[in-house]
């Protein structure tokens, strides 16, 4: 699986971006999506997952009510749609896959996309 992540740039607190990721190959509908993301010297956290067939999803504490994972099967695409944005949320945010059900531990993903920036400026 091939990943392609998109939609990162510079927003205002309170805004809303949407991040989009496109997988390439078979079996789209097998693998479970997940988000994470990277700010400048942390180290790379989960953000939300959905599962194979978008019965289940999960979030982290900080992002809950806020952000809200999907995936269109027929685009082979997950989305990530923030909205009410804080500058805490600036970090490079990467797309992620692992086969079926949703794990927060990064190490249990497979394959990987490259990171789109997210910048939210007070």
């Amino acid at each position: 699986v091939q990943l392609q992540a998109c939609g990162g740039g510079l927003v205002q607190a309170g805004g809303s971006l949407r991040l989009s990721c496109a997988a390439s190959g078979r079996q789209f509908n097998t693998y479970a999506m997940g988000w994470f993301r990277q700010a400048p010297g942390k180290e790379r956290e989960f953000v939300a997952a959905v599962n194979y067939n978008g019965g289940t999803t999960s979030y982290a504490d900080s992002v809950k009510g806020r952000f809200t994972i999907s995936r269109d099967s027929a685009k082979n695409t997950v989305y990530l749609q923030m909205n009410s944005l804080k500058p805490e949320d600036t970090a490079v945010y990467y797309c992620a896959a692992r086969p079926y059900i949703i794990m927060v531990v990064i190490s249990r993903w497979d394959y990987w996309g490259q990171g789109t920036q997210v910048t939210v400026s007070s």
